[in-house]
């Protein structure tokens, strides 16, 4: 049975959002959402439509914008991004089943409607139309769509043809994604084809996805590996995986990271008092989900290093030092540190009974998963800036200005 998915796309997310809040057209209004505090090289999150027909590219920074142009900029308000993507995802609830949704990112859901068609007695097309149409109705932003007759070609739909189309709907099937964009250009337009992909195949003489049909499977193998097998599918338009699939995958492993891109140049401590609130950050994070981690990786950019524990802890006084030490013997003293990111790996429950060895203080484990407990509970209770250590009030600490943001953008409260 062939299937239909829809791929949704809320046009310029969080700019729409703005306007909507101010009770103004997101077509028709120039604005971009950035936060006004930091410096002209900041990145515009979002930039509505209207500034995009003018020449001013998403993601762009402020002082990229033309001098002549007058706009609104509106600070990042994460949290209510976040409420709106909540009440759009109930729009979509009220005619397809969670089970047959997707959620791709915050502005973006794949919809399984093959089961649905009939119910209501509409095309595919006519359903991407009236889920835009009723998102628009109930909460003012309006959307773009992609319908293929897999996840593949309903992404594809949506990035290539949608925004060309005059209803904002692309539709492709096997054959008419054949027809249409075997000798489109550029490949990066395509998904998961990014400038370095492009780069290798340009260098074997293959510029389209018609291209790498005629290509020796062996020469594509030999290049990427494994990934070509993904590579070939979607030059021939196909795509096995369905959201059912997506729905029922568990990970082999999983892990938690942590990455900040700091506002200036931090020296060696400052930069080490960074990895200790992150550090502590990530802790609370296990506990809080009666986690284990079994080893740590820190990386600056241009230093990296990992330390692997002797048995999984959740202890933060273990956990920190741990990385406090790392930074310390893998990080050199006389650099300056604009990027820090630490990763948790290998996380497993904290269900299973373990031999603890010579070296454990057991109740002195013991009284710090409870001081760390207490710590969660007043986080969940008063707020995330209701308790934090004497070191986090330094000036070069980010952790209670963090606390206010979400995805490391002002949450808006």
């Amino acid at each position: 049975m062939e299937r239909h998915y829809l791929c949704i796309d809320l046009k310029s997310f969080y700019a729409s959002v703005e306007c909507v809040e101010r009770g103004l057209d997101p077509m028709t209004t120039d604005l971009v959402v950035a936060d006004p505090t930091r410096t002209e090289k900041t990145i515009c999150l979002a930039v509505s439509p209207s500034l995009k027909e003018k020449g001013v590219k998403n993601r762009c920074r402020v002082f990229e914008i033309p001098k002549n142009l007058k706009y609104i900029m509106a600070p990042p308000r994460m949290q209510k991004y976040i409420d709106y993507a909540m009440r759009i995802y109930g729009v979509y609830l009220e005619y397809i089943s969670s089970e047959d949704i997707h959620v791709y990112s915050i502005d973006e859901a794949f919809l399984d409607v093959t089961d649905y068609l009939k119910l209501y007695k509409k095309t595919p097309r006519e359903m991407a139309k009236f889920l835009m149409d009723e998102v628009y109705k109930k909460v003012g932003v309006r959307a773009t769509a992609g319908v293929g007759t897999n996840l593949y070609l309903a992404k594809i739909a949506l990035d290539i043809i949608a925004k060309h189309a005059p209803d904002f709907i692309g539709e492709l099937d096997e054959k008419s994604y054949r027809e249409k964009l075997w000798s489109h250009r550029p490949i990066t337009d395509f998904w998961r084809i990014g400038k370095g992909t492009a780069k290798r195949l340009s260098d074997h003489c293959m510029f389209t996805m018609g291209d790498i049909t005629k290509a020796d499977p062996e020469i594509l193998y030999k290049i990427f590996g494994i990934d070509a097998e993904l590579l070939i599918d979607h030059a021939w338009g196909r795509e096995p995986t369905t959201i059912k699939d997506i729905k029922n995958y568990t990970a082999g492993s999983t892990s938690y990271s942590s990455t900040q891109v700091l506002h200036r140049n931090y020296n060696f401590d400052e930069a080490a008092l960074i990895v200790r609130e992150m550090t502590r950050e990530l802790c609370l994070k296990i506990v809080r989900n009666h986690e284990l981690v079994s080893s740590i990786t820190l990386y600056t950019g241009l230093f990296r290093g990992t330390h692997r524990f002797l048995t999984p802890t959740s202890v933060d006084q273990v956990i920190t030092t741990a990385a406090d030490e790392l930074f310390h013997r893998i990080a050199d003293r006389e650099s300056v540190y604009r990027r820090i990111g630490i990763s948790f790996n290998d996380i497993e429950k904290d269900s299973t009974p373990r031999q603890m060895s010579l070296f454990d203080n057991v109740k002195k484990q013991e009284s710090n998963q409870k001081i760390q407990s207490a710590i969660i509970d007043i986080k969940s209770k008063f707020g995330k800036n209701a308790i934090f250590r004497g070191e986090d009030l330094e000036d070069a600490a980010t952790t209670r200005e963090r606390n206010l943001q979400i995805g490391g953008h002002k949450s808006g409260k």
